[in-house]
Formats: structure tokens, sequence, C-alpha cells
């Protein structure tokens, strides 16, 4: 068995990993202008899909754009976000050349859509594929490739900790090969109870003083904590932006999340925003939270709400994840101004960040890892997998990490 890493290797975005130039492990795009896409577009016999975020599936469809109709592989509720994903780039890039699949191409993906649930052993491309919950967000999965000889665990995103939305991964599958995610390899996160409390106790501050908060998050997995999160505390909460109709999808998969019944309650205890009427003008003078896209602040309705809090200081703005460097919400977290719908734009408001990941963090992906220290580890999907690698070696691991394009034998 070998792999080749297309995208994804030492860095985080665009994940894409070929297994024998015949099975493909998520296909992904790294977001920016211009987006950026693996590699090369291989022709695989198979494709397995790990979740929905659009750094593993943004340019899946793609794949169709031929004659090649290979399967893909999914869980429910990966499916379905992919689609929801794809028909936002549609409408975001399909007219520019940087989109690279057309509306045929997403409707050939339902053609060859095969979904599959956590346990459940499949056949794809001539191996047994099996996956496990990884506790990232709803569909999430570990993907277990047996080949016979050698058995191949792609994590995939995963976290080890229980959230409010999904439980933490406790799967630790048999496997010779570990190619596994390193996001947050030098982040100690806490406990995340105190991350929580410490958010409502803000928010609550800052209503009763007759202030709002505008809430960042993106749409997949942030935007349903931070609604669980609000109903949990009593903050009354808006919701806007795509999150409303991941919610609605994610309400469809029951089997999927932690507790659907706290995420059922969590939606009626929010208002939805239709945006109609100048609804979201007035909805800024309300006490509340506002929760919206996008979550750094690069587009989506947070473009109409940020313009009209920003100017007072009892406002405030609570970034619920990582800013990625250039970004708006990096911009906004390090100077207190942001280039907001094309204007620089200066912020009173307070501006807070609060660390809701999804990732394991240091200490998760170490004891993760344990159940594999006589296992070999490809260290990927992060900003200083090579650091991290010289780390586990130093502790013992057979471990390192593969550059982008690169080629391992097994």
């Amino acid at each position: 068995m070998d792999v080749q890493f297309l995208g994804g290797a030492r860095e985080v975005g665009r994940s894409a990993i070929l297994v024998d130039d015949s099975l493909l492990l998520d296909f992904g795009m790294l977001t920016g202008n211009p987006p950026q896409f693996p590699v090369r577009t291989p022709e695989p016999d198979a494709v397995v899909v790990s979740h929905g975020h659009l750094d593993h599936v943004g340019t899946v469809p793609a794949l169709l754009s031929g004659d090649a109709r290979p399967p893909i592989h999914w869980t429910p509720p990966t499916y379905r976000l992919t689609l929801t994903l794809a028909r936002d780039t549609l409408k975001l890039h399909g007219g520019s050349y940087n989109c690279p699949f057309t509306e045929t191409d997403l409707k050939r993906v339902t053609q060859v859509s095969e979904t599959h649930g956590y346990r459940d052993t499949f056949e794809a491309a001539g191996y047994e594929v099996t996956f496990y919950s990884a506790g990232h967000i709803p569909g999430s999965a570990h993907v277990l490739v047996d080949g016979g000889e050698t058995r191949l665990l792609y994590t995939g995103d995963f976290h080890t900790a229980d959230q409010r939305l999904v439980s933490g991964t406790t799967a630790r599958p048999e496997a010779d090969v570990v190619i596994c995610e390193s996001t947050y390899a030098d982040a100690e996160r806490g406990d995340r109870s105190t991350v929580e409390a410490r958010f409502a106790e803000s928010v609550e501050t800052t209503l009763w003083e007759g202030g709002t908060v505008v809430v960042p998050a993106f749409a997949i997995g942030r935007t349903q904590e931070m609604l669980l999160v609000c109903a949990a505390h009593d903050i009354p909460c808006y919701v806007d932006g795509m999150g409303q109709q991941v919610t609605e999808m994610l309400r469809q998969c029951p089997e999927f999340v932690r507790d659907a019944d706290a995420l059922r309650r969590a939606k009626s205890h929010a208002r939805f925003v239709t945006g109609r009427d100048g609804q979201r003008e007035r909805i800024t003078d309300q006490t509340a939270a506002i929760i919206t896209t996008s979550g750094m602040l690069t587009g989506g309705p947070a473009m109409s709400y940020i313009p009209e809090i920003r100017a007072n200081p009892v406002n405030k703005i609570a970034m619920t994840g990582y800013q990625v460097e250039g970004t708006p919400g990096r911009d906004l977290v390090e100077t207190g101004s942001a280039e907001i719908d094309g204007r620089m734009m200066p912020v009173s408001a307070q501006v807070e960040q609060y660390d809701f990941s999804a990732h394991a963090d240091r200490e998760g992906l170490l004891g993760f890892l344990d159940a594999y220290e006589d296992s070999r580890v490809l260290v990927n999907h992060g900003d200083r997998c090579v650091a991290f690698a010289e780390e586990l070696r130093a502790d013992g691991f057979d471990a390192t990490a593969p550059e982008r394009g690169e080629r391992v034998e097994l």
C-alpha cells in the first residue's frame, strides 16, 4: 500500500489523500482569494469522505467533471452537508474560473452517493472500509482502510472531549499506520465548561447593560453548538445565515448528534432571521445574542450586523473560533478594526475571543495516539506538522510529516 498527499500536508485545508492510486480519502479546498485546490485531480475507483467541512469536501464534485463516475462513500450528514456547501460555492464562484465544478457535476454527486453508518464495514475500490465516530461534527468519521496486509487509519478531524452537539471520539480501531490530524498540536485548551461559563457570563453582562452581542460562527457545527450553549444558559438569541439551514438538516439526522431533544429545544429557544423588511437592522437594537455567519467575518449576514453595532462600546463581538491570518476576523481581534463589506471600520464595541474548537488539543492528540505507539504515524492537517512529528519521535513513535505531493510507501 502507498499513499500520496495531494493536499492537507503541512497545511490546514484542501485535504486529499490517494491510496494506491485507486481510493481517494477526502477532496477539499483551501478557502481564500483565490481558493486553492489539491495539487491534481485524480481518477480514483472510489472516494471516501471523512466529514462535511469545505477543507475536506469542497472540491468533491469536480471528480465527476469528466467521464469517470466513482462511487462516493460518506455518512448521511456528510452527504447532505456536502451538497449544501457545494451549492453555496456555486452561488459565490459559479461564474468565475475559480470554481472547479458545475451544477451538472453537483447533480452527478447525488447519482453516485452511497451512505453508511458508523461501524458498518463496506467495500470501496477493493478495500474493506469502516467509519468510526470522530467527535468533530455530526457525521464526522475516522476512516479505517483494510487492505489485507495493511490497516490504515485516517483520523480525519476529531475531538476527544464532549461538546454539546456531539460526543468525543472513543474509537481506537487497530491499525498499522495512522494518518493523524494535528491542527492544535501546540494548544492546551483546558476544560470546555470553563470556556462556556466565561462566554455565558460575558454575554449576560452585556445584555444586562442593554447591549447586543454578535456571535460570528461557522455554519456547520459551531452555529449549532452556540445555539445549544445559549439555550442551556437561557440567553435570548437570533440565528442568521447558512447555519439555519444546517440546523434544520441536522435535526433530520438525530442519531448523529449527542442529544436530539436538546437540539430541538435549542432551535425552539432561538429566533431564526429571514432578513426581510429591515429585520436585521431592527434586531441590532435588541438585547440579545446574534449567532451569524461567517465565523471569520469574510461575508454573510455578519456584514450587516457589525456596522450597526460597532460604534457602541457597550456592545460586544464574541468570536468563537480560530481566525486565519489575513481574515477580517483576525484583523479585528488583533487591531480593533477590520475591512467589513469593502470598508475599513474601526470598532468601539468590545471584541472577545473564545475557543469552542471542535478539534482535539495537544493533550487530546497525544491521548488518542497512546493507542498507536507501535504503529507508524503520518502527521498532516496542521501548521506545525514537522515539529509535532519530531516531538512524537522523541517520545518513541515512528512519526513523519509528509510534504504536499509526496508519495509514501507503507
